[in-house]
């Protein structure tokens, strides 16, 4: 049986393409799923990818993750410079967590230099646009198999 990674995308992601693409690009969600799958696949590794607008759906997922995921990659959205419940579900997890952002938040508002989200994770990707995510993927499956 293979490992799961869950791939949470917080709200607003769902227009990835669409949504100031000046500033986050023109590729989609479905695109990033695409290209995280194929490269957890390399690994022999699963990933399930959810997105929501909504914080509690994502702690839910966040506890669902103890039960069956061996890492997240997580890119809350703006629930990364707000949002205690989702940092307090990510402190019972586990497994490595790695935070994704497409842009880089430090040359941005300043209210997004503050990440709840960084204060659990193993790793922080920001400014590499969606590939941010393939890299956190690759990063995760390097450290399950190093592991296993």
């Amino acid at each position: 049986m293979s490992q799961i990674i869950y791939i949470l995308n917080g709200p607003n992601l769902n227009l990835l393409g669409q949504r100031q693409p000046e500033l986050y690009g023109h590729d989609t969600l479905a695109d990033v799923e695409r290209n995280c799958a194929a490269e957890a696949s390399g690994f022999g590794v699963e990933v399930r990818q959810m997105q929501s607008n909504h914080e509690g759906q994502l702690v839910d997922w966040i506890h669902e993750a103890r039960e069956q995921a061996a890492g997240i990659v997580l890119n809350a959205g703006a629930y990364t410079h707000t949002s205690i419940a989702i940092m307090d579900a990510l402190n019972t997890f586990e497994g490595p967590v790695v935070e994704v952002h497409v842009s880089q938040i430090h040359k941005r508002e300043s209210f997004r230099h503050t990440s709840y989200v960084g204060l659990r994770a193993d790793a922080v990707l920001m400014g590499f646009g969606i590939n941010g995510y393939t890299l956190a993927v690759r990063h995760l499956c390097e450290m399950l198999t190093a592991k296993a």
